[in-house]
């Protein structure tokens, strides 16, 4: 896959996420963090296994043997993650959370250099760093100084699980050979669903309490956030790598603001230009400005 394309699928897989943490704020009111983890990725399976066989004809024994990585997948990605935000949603604001996912760059960046031994360059650095003051100004309406006064509650502190599991499901799929990247995201999730099935039945479910803001807002998980932006994640880390990829859950609080906007709430000028420090930081750090382009590297080539 060419890194242009990459890119433009982490925007849209950014894009996606950022209406998770909105809609779901709404949704944890009337579904427990478990169900909707558990019913989003059973209906999400629907569309992925099909679309997994269809585009990617996948070798079944190719997948068997990576059932490990695979398994960790789906208990980081799919069950660890979701469990955490959802419940994070239900104790603080989709602002915090969004301030924390910030995080997420730096420590993925960190982990994979340990890790992985993934170099990260200087102009990536500074790529960081610009679209992380964007997101400080963006949730802090310009002031950087409510950083220091900011009071972190138990949904603040179970936002940075979320940013852990999800560092740990990144550096897992990238380790992944010879699965495609929908079939990795079909394989994984399914074998969440069952690690999952056991608790949501002894937990139970009562659909009578959803709303149509709050049904409205479960298809929208269902659709965007769980199968497009996780198919555009693996595929795009695969290409780019997982450090770099990670810059760009940066925009994800920048979305958020654009989405709270258009279901009624104001933009500010802190907004529109920590939005464009955002930007200017994915920029840099993407390569598309400040050095030369290198060349496309194929997924085979990086499965090698």
């Amino acid at each position: 896959m060419g890194k242009h394309r990459a890119w433009w699928l982490l925007f849209f897989c950014n894009l996606f996420w950022a209406g998770n943490f909105v809609f779901g704020k709404y949704v944890v009111t009337v579904l427990s963090p478990l169900w909707l983890t558990f019913a989003r990725w059973v209906l999400a399976l629907i569309v992925l296994i099909p679309l997994a066989i269809l585009m990617e004809k996948p070798d079944a024994k190719q997948v068997a043997r990576q059932w490990l990585p695979l398994l960790l997948m789906g208990l980081f990605g799919v069950i660890g993650y979701n469990l955490f935000l959802y419940s994070a949603l239900e104790y603080t604001s989709a602002t915090n959370a969004a301030l924390v996912a910030a995080l997420n760059p730096g420590v993925i960046v960190l982990f994979s250099f340990f890790l992985l031994r993934e170099k990260i360059t200087g102009l990536q650095g500074v790529g960081f760093l610009v679209s992380l003051l964007g997101v400080i100004v963006v949730l802090t309406r310009g002031n950087l100084g409510q950083l220091l006064h900011m009071e972190y509650n138990r949904g603040d502190l179970l936002a940075i699980g979320a940013v852990l599991v999800w560092t740990f499901y990144s550096i897992i799929g990238r380790r992944v050979k010879g699965v495609a990247p929908i079939t990795a995201t079909a394989s994984s999730t399914v074998l969440a669903v069952l690690m999952m099935l056991p608790f949501a039945i002894w937990q139970g479910v009562d659909l009578t309490a959803m709303q149509p803001l709050a049904i409205t807002g479960f298809f929208y998980i269902v659709l965007f956030p769980s199968i497009f932006s996780f198919v555009f994640w693996n595929t795009s880390v695969r290409a780019l790598g997982a450090n770099k990829a990670g810059i760009t859950l940066n925009l994800i609080p920048v979305f958020t603001a654009i989405i709270s906007v258009l279901l009624g709430e104001s933009i500010t000028a802190s907004q529109i230009w920590g939005g464009l420090l955002v930007f200017l930081g994915v920029t840099v750090a993407s390569g598309i400005v400040g050095g030369k382009r290198k060349s496309s590297v194929s997924v085979e080539q990086i499965e090698k």
